[in-house]
């Protein structure tokens, strides 16, 4: 990554820092050049804060520590993109998000990062944990019921019966894709192969409009 530090008389370039789970928009910082570098080196976000005129480490003092998980710059050289996992509440008023954005826009997301928990750290009683436990076949069972449960209601039903049976269908595939260890991440890779390219190696193209 080549930044180019000199194109601000102070040395400081933006920093955006953004869920790497839910895509979401936490906050806005700057960093300097050894900022940078003390976030490359301990994969934990520091800026440099303007009105503290100091290295400053997100989390320092509220523990809301900002783990990297990945660093982009743009086209200019002179903005930085970091996809991180907060410990907590970015903002300090308490929020999520300084920019006070619904969290729910991107909550299918966050399901997911749920349901990982839920397997890394079984709660006894839940309803992933009870899923988890009865295996592969049972939770593909439920994955046919639920779709076809979800076409019933879309055909013969209210609109709210089919939006309830909908997001069965969804949660019980996003456990199905935890239990085969396969993420949205790839499903939306997969699909983007199949909008962009028109003779995809297997079954016909999938045209998104």
């Amino acid at each position: 990554m080549q930044i180019d530090f000199s194109k601000s008389p102070d040395g400081l370039v933006p920093v955006v820092i953004q869920d790497a789970q839910t895509l979401e928009v936490l906050m806005l910082g700057y960093m300097n050049q050894e900022a940078y570098d003390k976030t490359v080196q301990e994969k934990v976000v520091t800026f440099y804060s303007r009105s503290k005129n100091r290295l400053w480490t997100k989390g320092e003092t509220s523990s809301n520590f900002l783990h990297v998980q990945s660093m982009h710059i743009d086209c200019d050289n002179d903005t930085i993109l970091i996809k991180a996992k907060a410990d907590g509440p970015t903002c300090h008023t308490g929020a999520r998000s300084c920019f006070k954005t619904s969290y729910n826009q991107n909550f299918i997301l966050e399901l997911e990062s749920i349901i990982r928990g839920r397997y890394e750290n079984p709660q006894e009683g839940s309803y992933v944990d009870k899923l988890r436990r009865k295996g592969l076949k049972k939770i593909a069972q439920k994955v046919g019921e639920e779709g076809v449960e979800t076409v019933i209601a879309a055909l013969a039903e209210t609109e709210t019966d089919f939006i309830n049976e909908a997001s069965d269908l969804a949660f019980h595939l996003l456990v199905l894709l935890r239990e085969k260890g396969v993420s949205l991440e790839t499903i939306a890779q997969n699909l983007e192969v199949r909008h962009t390219n028109p003779q995809p190696p297997r079954g016909e193209a999938l045209k998104l409009q």
